[in-house]
């Protein structure tokens, strides 16, 4: 034990000359020195400007739509375009949405009825716009829709799921 703590002394004594402290102060100069002249090279924005990383549409509500009954029907002799639906009725031109899904979603299929091939599953909320129908097929009237900001997604749908809702 004796020698361990000679040992320790000498080696504080070595650490404690004069050179070893002056060499220890200029090594501490020398990286202060370093130090400032890096950082004075290197250009940190002043005010950078916030850039968004992530946009977040809300989804559509499920509200809805309740019309009122407004409309008068004066036919036009001079129209060639195809009548328009009553307000809140479905009709070519309408604008609908899927509900009443219950988050299960609804098959869009390639032909009107229960047995044709399924096109795509359409969620809640979904808008579509009517462009055909009404077909009576199953016991169910369909109805051909396709989606207003894409064109490749279209199929028929039966009316029970479909809630008419303003055009976006």
């Amino acid at each position: 034990m004796e020698i361990m703590m000679n040992w320790i002394k000498g080696i504080l004594r070595t650490l404690s000359s004069l050179p070893v402290l002056l060499g220890a102060v200029g090594v501490a100069v020398f990286l202060t020195i370093a130090s400032i002249l890096i950082l004075s090279f290197i250009q940190l924005p002043t005010n950078p400007e916030p850039t968004a990383a992530l946009l977040i549409i809300p989804a559509p509500t499920g509200t809805p739509y309740i019309p009122t009954a407004t409309a008068s029907l004066v036919p036009s002799p001079t129209s060639n375009l195809p009548p328009s639906p009553l307000p809140g009725m479905i009709g070519v031109g309408a604008y609908v949405q899927i509900y009443g899904t219950e988050g299960t979603g609804l098959n869009i299929r390639d032909d009107a009825g229960l047995t044709t091939d399924i096109n795509f599953l359409a969620y809640d909320s979904e808008a579509f716009e009517v462009r055909g129908g009404p077909v009576e097929i199953d016991g169910f009237t369909w109805w051909y829709l396709v989606t207003p900001v894409d064109e490749n997604r279209f199929g028929w749908a039966a009316a029970n799921y479909l809630s008419v809702i303003p055009n976006p």
